[in-house]
């Protein structure tokens, strides 16, 4: 596990999340890479996500893996190891990541509620625009943009919902399972972030324990 990691852990309901600084480093990386396949037609219809994927925005494509190899495989084996570490006590032996992409939301644009396949999801902000535009009703909860994560339903002293405003440089990791959504927002800019699937040991995706 990489002693440099800074990860804090919380639990807004059952399921644990994880929130994960990016090296500033890392992000640009992930950004240069993104704007090349942007001002590359070829390098985007070859990469192109959308046809497997679910959300109703500008355009999502798949990191390409001579890209995730040198720049993400190992960040993402740590982080991922130190999240399950830290809730169960158990160090991972096995780490693959099943996918990898981009996506680039603008105006008015969403992902609908979904949750995703493997053992462990994460997501990491890129790029989010100055601010998410004007809202309804401003004595009423802002959602322009964020993510929401769902759990269950609500009941006494056990909310359903948790919602994460995104920020450049944070990356969140929590159980495939979790269902969740992106709102839309309503203001010029660009909100742009990297998800990823991963499968980690069997026997700890199996077990139940939790230390």
């Amino acid at each position: 596990m990489d002693k440099e990691i800074r990860i804090k852990v919380f639990r807004p309901f059952g399921p644990a999340i994880a929130e994960i600084d990016i090296p500033n480093q890392l992000v640009k990386k992930l950004n240069e890479f993104t704007d090349d396949c942007v001002s590359n037609e070829e390098k985007r219809k070859k990469l192109d996500a959308s046809d497997h994927l679910i959300g109703q925005v500008h355009q999502e494509f798949h990191v390409a893996k001579e890209f995730y190899e040198k720049h993400l495989k190992k960040f993402l084996t740590n982080v991922v190891g130190s999240y399950v570490e830290n809730i169960n006590g158990k160090q991972i032996k096995s780490f693959k990541v099943l996918n990898c992409w981009i996506v680039r939301q603008f105006k008015n644009e969403y992902n609908p509620n979904h949750y995703h396949n493997g053992h462990i999801s994460g997501v990491g902000y890129l790029t989010v625009p100055k601010d998410m535009g004007v809202h309804k009703n401003e004595k009423k909860k802002k959602p322009n943009g964020k993510i929401e994560l769902i759990h269950g339903s609500r009941m006494f002293l056990s909310p359903a919902q948790y919602q994460i405003t995104p920020t450049v440089g944070k990356l969140y990791l929590f159980p495939h399972y979790l269902m969740h959504t992106v709102y839309p927002f309503n203001a010029d800019g660009e909100r742009r972030s990297f998800s990823f699937n991963s499968e980690v040991d069997e026997d700890i995706y199996r077990a139940t324990y939790v230390g």
